[in-house]
């Protein structure tokens, strides 16, 4: 019978134990080697497995061990242990006679988990010996920065760059895990949590949809807005339509927001004449709101409108200094 090597790899992120029954017939049944003490590999030696901490050289304990029992495993560490799957595939490769290599996954990542890594980075981070300026962060000090990675993001999707939004959102999600690690640090009573920030999505997203986690008929796009609206509505107790918008979005996007939120509940309040306007900022004011409504009337955003065109003029304004400096001097 041919000798039996298998490299036993885990997901580090789920608890100790949690092992598929094939995983756990093998450890059960042949001496397991580690290249260190972990919390599984206690839980390994717990449940009666001979457990082995191999100090130097795995591959000669390997191919003894495998040679003396028939199997012999390897409980790869968190990163997987690819340069000794690499030494152990050539030797074999080289003389396959003294055994075989199996890979066997025990467990794997659920969806989500290197959210887990992000976590725990940013703890380390802000903890004491970690970084001093995230220590040194509070959440008004960083509100900036977290406008500044929503509009790259939002950049990144305005490109169509894919790749890009990937970063951006990651650089969203850094100031996400900063303002729940830096909230741990509240007074009792007004601290709160990564995962009380996680929960209270999940809460919300489960609350907000019963056509999908109840009993609730799904109907058209416009039944399940309205089903949205409704349940958000008894959610909060808002005395205006217009509670809950935010102030310090950009002033096209907020002009826009507060004639949807009008729209929506059928109240037609005419925008200011600019004609009776007393000042000139007054009057320009007027203008663009008359401007933003019209735009909303055809079904357009003016945001995005004024950024498209925007940015347009600054390629016009950068192929004219092109031009300008091309242009030799008298």
């Amino acid at each position: 019978m041919t000798n039996r090597i298998v490299l036993l790899v885990t997901s580090p992120r789920l608890p100790a134990g949690l092992l598929t029954a094939a995983a756990w017939d093998v450890v059960r049944a042949a001496p397991v080697l580690a290249a260190a003490e972990s919390e599984l590999l206690r839980a390994v030696r717990a449940a009666g497995a001979r457990v082995t901490v191999v100090d130097g050289h795995a591959t000669p304990a390997l191919l003894d061990a495998a040679a003396a029992h028939g199997t012999a495993v390897w409980l790869a560490g968190p990163a997987g242990d690819e340069a000794l799957a690499r030494e152990l595939g050539l030797r074999l490769a080289r003389e396959p006679g003294l055994a075989e290599l199996e890979l066997m996954y025990g467990s794997w990542d659920p969806p989500g988990a290197r959210l887990l890594d992000a976590v725990a980075v940013m703890d380390r981070l802000a903890s004491p010996g970690g970084d001093p300026w995230k220590r040194a962060q509070t959440h008004r000090s960083l509100a900036g920065f977290l406008l500044e990675e929503c509009y790259e993001a939002y950049d990144a999707i305005s490109a169509g760059d894919t790749d890009a939004l990937r970063e951006e959102l990651g650089d969203v999600l850094l100031q996400v895990v900063l303002h729940a690690r830096l909230a741990e640090e509240l007074p009792e009573g007004e601290r709160w949590t990564v995962d009380d920030v996680a929960g209270g999505l999940v809460d919300k997203m489960v609350r907000r949809n019963p056509h999908v986690f109840a009993d609730a008929e799904a109907g058209s796009l416009e039944e399940i807005t309205a089903s949205w609206e409704r349940i958000k509505r008894a959610e909060k107790a808002r005395d205006s339509v217009l509670d809950g918008i935010a102030l310090s979005q950009p002033a096209l996007a907020l002009a826009a927001k507060i004639l949807e939120r009008a729209g929506r509940v059928g109240l037609a309040v005419p925008p200011p004449l600019t004609e009776s306007q007393v000042d000139p900022e007054a009057r320009l004011g007027a203008s663009l709101l008359a401007t933003v409504a019209a735009a909303r009337e055809a079904d357009l955003d003016p945001e995005a409108a004024l950024r498209r065109t925007a940015l347009a003029y600054a390629d016009a304004v950068r192929a004219a200094e092109r031009t300008t400096h091309r242009t030799p001097h008298p």
